[in-house]
């Protein structure tokens, strides 16, 4: 029986209220357990791995999965960080690149020396599309999608959505190449974009085609993910609201809606979308 398991950022349990310290590490996980998720997501760079390593005893405390959003920025940091995810056991890896080639030739060697170095661990370990990355750009992404045919990825489609500002109606060639996007795609992660913000307020009324679009992208891509994967497959799905400024704020520096709760209704949308199929 294929299995859905629901992550959620650790960098999305930020606040970032002026003049308020961060709740704990501790708080968080627990949190995060108690509202039902199945793990947790870090976002290391190399500097950052000894510090995420010391998360581990919280992973066993709470009894919480881990995925891994890598942040190498040279072809060689990658190796280090998938060393760091195989310690805590993650279940997944996603790689932010910052290797960043201008050239899509280039785009593939880099992406190819990742593969392979990736090839080496026994997590799935995807490509994320995603802004300031290796795969920065729709267009490039599917250029690089024809050279390396079977680059698997996975999709934050907001980062596209405002790279190449979307107007919806969503014409008939964009969604064929965001469709190409989804048939590559083997996890997906939660957070509603317009085609001039990255992370809009969900329940706010001027929003709610942009969050129609964005569920119409995830039940194709969960569709698509269940008829090609075998009948135990696992699908993991990360719940990313960012804080600010991904989060949009007023003159005193608060958030305009409750980032927890919209999470948690992100979750139940993509749990209801997987009992459709």
């Amino acid at each position: 029986m294929q299995t859905l398991k629901i992550f959620q950022s650790l960098w999305g349990m930020e606040q970032r209220i002026p003049n308020k310290s961060e709740p704990s590490y501790d708080t968080q996980f627990k949190q995060i357990k108690n509202a039902g998720y199945h793990g947790v997501c870090l976002d290391p760079a190399v500097r950052e791995i000894e510090e995420n390593l010391a998360l581990a005893p919280l992973f066993d405390q709470f009894q919480l999965e881990c995925m891994v959003n890598a942040f190498p920025y040279e072809i060689n940091e990658l190796r280090p960080l998938l060393d760091m995810s195989l310690e805590l056991n993650a279940a997944q890896v996603n790689i932010i690149g910052g290797v960043m080639p201008v050239n899509t030739t280039r785009i593939k060697e880099v992406v190819e020396s990742w593969k392979e170095i990736a090839s080496e661990y026994p997590f799935p370990v995807l490509f994320e599309t995603h802004r300031n990355s290796t795969l920065n750009d729709l267009y490039s992404t599917l250029e690089v999608l024809d050279m390396v045919p079977d680059l698997r990825l996975c999709a934050d489609l907001s980062h596209f959505v405002v790279d190449r500002e979307f107007h919806l109606p969503i014409e008939d060639r964009e969604r064929k190449f965001i469709s190409r996007i989804l048939s590559h795609s083997d996890s997906f992660q939660g957070r509603v974009a317009s085609n001039e913000q990255i992370q809009i307020a969900i329940n706010f009324p001027q929003h709610k085609e942009w969050v129609n679009q964005f569920k119409t992208w995830w039940r194709e891509g969960i569709c698509e993910w269940k008829k090609r994967n075998h009948s135990d497959a696992t699908l993991n799905f990360l719940v990313e609201l960012g804080p600010p400024p991904y989060a949009i704020t007023d003159i005193n520096q608060r958030e305009l809606s409750d980032r927890w709760q919209e999470g948690l209704e992100i979750r139940s949308w993509i749990e209801e979308i997987w009992q459709q199929f």
